[in-house]
């Protein structure tokens, strides 16, 4: 395979093939820790890790395991790294493992990890399966943090807040104050419909910024025609 086309695979999830925005894969969990950015962080690098570790290993093994129980097998592999994070968080990002309480061990069944595994890693090569992995990984961390940030800094009026559990050399109850203090924030952007507003509009514009402009123009032109003649 050409260098181009190991890029765009590394890419793809990025935004073309955004897991979240464009496959509309791990809702739950991007709806549901996403109040904060740094949540959103800790949330996309620990399924990053996953996304990576399960597809080397599953595209490894795919000539290996039998096609009547590769679902199991997949979970298997995924929950098995999965625990590996789980206990990497609470010896070392406490913090985070509280902020994300189930939805962290919940990586096992998300849609996201499984899917690849499926559709990607158990037909090509380990290399062209890890930069997937890593791709969608960014994606998906990408969206959370995004998502994160917007309903932060309007409902709490701060950013990155809780990001001293994170990276332990900032000081404790580190965050960056965006709006002023005299602003009265926005708090349903912290609550659940908050979270599907954010996420509505983001699914907007990455779904207007993956059209091509040749396919928009087209689907305008009907509009205009009607338009025309209504004249």
């Amino acid at each position: 395979m050409s260098k181009n086309n190991k890029m765009e695979i590394l890419t793809n999830g990025i935004l073309k093939e955004n897991p979240v925005l464009r496959l509309v894969l791990g809702t739950c969990p991007t709806l549901a820790v996403t109040s904060m950015a740094s949540n959103g962080i800790g949330m996309g690098l620990a399924a990053t890790f996953v996304l990576l570790c399960s597809n080397v290993v599953i595209s490894a093994l795919r000539k290996v395991i039998p096609d009547q129980v590769r679902i199991p097998c997949y979970i298997t592999v995924i929950a098995g790294f999965v625990s590996v994070v789980q206990m990497l968080v609470k010896a070392f990002v406490p913090s985070l493992d509280s902020a994300l309480g189930v939805y962290l061990p919940l990586i096992v069944v998300n849609c996201i990890i499984l899917g690849r595994a499926e559709m990607f890693a158990s037909k090509n090569s380990v290399l062209d399966s890890a930069l997937d992995g890593i791709g969608m990984g960014v994606g998906f961390t990408l969206t959370l943090t995004l998502m994160g940030s917007i309903r932060e800094i309007l409902g709490a009026g701060t950013w990155m807040a809780g990001l001293d559990g994170l990276l332990p050399f900032l000081p404790e109850g580190f965050k960056i104050q965006v709006l002023p203090a005299s602003v009265d924030p926005f708090t349903l952007m912290t609550s659940a419909p908050g979270g599907f507003f954010v996420f509505g509009v983001l699914m907007a514009g990455a779904v207007w910024l993956t059209t091509p402009r040749a396919k928009k123009e087209k689907q305008d032109a009907p509009a205009e025609t009607a338009e025309g003649g209504n004249a």
